[in-house]
């Protein structure tokens, strides 16, 4: 082992460490291993900036933009309203008319604007007809990461694994491609969660006649705050972060894991994906309905905003012309008849964005806000990561060394045994990270194998993206956790079981869809 192998090993490790640890974001960690490398060549500047400018980086930057744009049509909102059955009903006829749509809505949306729009929806609903919101919200977030292994662009994970397919030479992925394998496996995780809801789910009651009491009395009325990244009061006290001097409302609970904090609040320290229980009055969330300090607030109220139908058709129109598009832009009649171009994902998320923009559908003058640039810098940074450990050698000695301890078995094992490591890696820290992180070394083995790569690639990207068992998972996860009061242990038991079934459909599906 020499020592830019050793270094790069060690760098990666104290990456991870610091994912874990938690305490600076992402992007942040990612650079600094990025400038790291750079520091001691085994990066160049060039290999260091290349995915900044990758195609991938830039259509997720772009499907941000799109995402908002339906968010604020009204679209989401009208079509899960129209969805949940108004009368009485049962946890598992209800799941039956939500969940396919859920599941296909993500296979073409950013799954958090999803679960930001419909979680208070569904836990108001769920209320009125006297069921369980805790039936219906962990399912709502693990449908979303499902549908998004239906679709190129159902998750960024996907976007990201086919940049680099395209920076090592190969041939990327095609919009519905992954589907082959991510429609059986989201139609299998649905049947099990009707299944398993109903007994494995917690059954939380409701305190909303104590809360509408409470609201007649001070006129102030319930919100929940859902804390992001970006809030000033992360890693602080609500006695050393004033939150009522900054946002003009009363905490009444904290809520994390499960646990609800009421006493001593003073004391409390805050994280993100921690769940506030607010007294507000009715200019909070209009006020701070469109900050990116909140993952999502809540008031149990319908939005007083209404939207044209007009705007709401429009918006559905831009979304299904660039889904059409970029697909048939694949075909090869499309490819011949327009050979200068490349009518993929990337030229028509540019042309949708560009009209919603010019419509208004969001707001042009506050684009930069509705982009999450931390994700942003952790893909760039994971293109020159993954760069590093081919530079090093390091993917390379990885490689020969799962190859060794499975020799015998042949590569479906070794197909085994990189999804086990992915997986494992995502449920710990980002999924980018992890398909940073595990891309070079799936090259690696496939080449050493002198087998077809193809079969590893869309591993790594099922494997990033399925990561049921812990909340820190998905961010999508945190929000319900929160919303619905879930403990730690929620996740666990009915994540892990979804996590084996997962594993098991890839590892026996995959290699025979793409062959070796």
């Amino acid at each position: 082992m020499n020592f830019e192998i050793l270094f790069v090993l060690l760098a990666l490790v104290g990456m991870v460490a610091a994912l874990i640890w938690d305490r600076m974001r992402p992007g942040m960690v990612l650079l600094t291993v990025a400038v790291l490398f750079l520091c001691f060549g085994i990066l160049t500047p060039k290999e260091m900036l290349e995915g900044f400018s990758n195609k991938g980086m830039i259509t997720v930057a772009l499907l941000f933009l799109v995402s908002e744009g339906i968010r604020q049509s009204g679209a989401l909102g009208q079509v899960i309203q129209k969805l949940l059955p108004q009368k009485d009903t049962t946890v598992f006829k209800a799941q039956l008319r939500m969940l396919p749509p859920i599941a296909f809505i993500s296979a073409f949306l950013n799954n958090t604007p999803v679960v930001v729009i419909f979680a208070p929806i569904i836990k108001r609903w769920a209320e009125a007809v006297k069921l369980p919101a805790t039936k219906f919200l962990i399912p709502l977030s693990y449908m979303t990461v499902l549908g998004g292994l239906c679709t190129l662009i159902g998750t960024s994970t996907n976007l990201v694994v086919h940049g680099m397919i395209l920076e090592a030479g190969y041939e990327g992925f095609s919009m519905f491609e992954l589907g082959k394998v991510g429609v059986v496996i989201t139609l299998v995780g649905m049947i099990y969660l009707f299944v398993v809801s109903k007994k494995l789910l917690p059954d939380t009651p409701s305190n909303n006649s104590e809360d509408e009491s409470a609201e007649e009395e001070t006129g102030l009325h319930r919100v929940e705050a859902v804390l992001g990244a970006r809030f000033p009061g992360i890693n602080k006290t609500l006695g050393e972060f004033n939150f009522t001097r900054h946002y003009g409302a009363i905490v009444k609970e904290v809520i994390r894991g499960g646990v609800r904090y009421t006493q001593n609040l003073d004391k409390v320290r805050l994280y993100e994906g921690d769940t506030l229980v607010l007294w507000a009055d009715d200019t909070f969330i209009p006020t701070w309905g469109e900050s990116s300090v909140f993952l999502m607030l809540a008031n149990g109220r319908d939005p007083q905003e209404k939207v044209s139908p007009k705007k709401r058709w429009l918006a559905l129109g831009l979304l299904i012309f660039m889904i059409v598009g970029a697909t048939i832009g694949e075909l090869p009649m499309f490819k011949e008849m327009f050979p200068d171009m490349q009518l993929d994902m990337f030229f028509f998320a540019c042309i949708t964005t560009i009209i919603m923009a010019w419509t208004k559908i969001f707001p042009p003058k506050k684009y930069t806000k509705y982009i999450s640039w931390d994700i942003l810098i952790t893909i760039a940074c994971a293109f020159a990561i993954a760069k590093a450990m081919e530079n090093s050698g390091m993917a390379d000695m990885v490689a020969k060394a799962i190859i060794g301890m499975t020799d015998q078995l042949g590569p479906f094992a070794l197909l085994a045994v990189i999804y086990l490591i992915t997986n494992l890696i995502t449920e710990l820290i980002t999924n980018n990270a992890a398909a940073a992180l595990s891309f070079p070394i799936a090259m690696s083995v496939a080449a050493q194998l002198g087998v077809d790569p193809k079969p590893f690639f869309v591993v790594v990207c099922i494997a990033a993206s399925a990561a049921f068992s812990t909340p820190i998972g998905y961010q999508t996860h945190l929000i319900v956790q929160g919303v619905g009061g879930y403990k730690f242990m929620d996740f666990v038991k009915v994540g892990l079981p979804l996590n084996l079934i997962v594993f098991l459909i890839s590892v026996f599906l995959i290699p025979y869809i793409w062959e070796f």
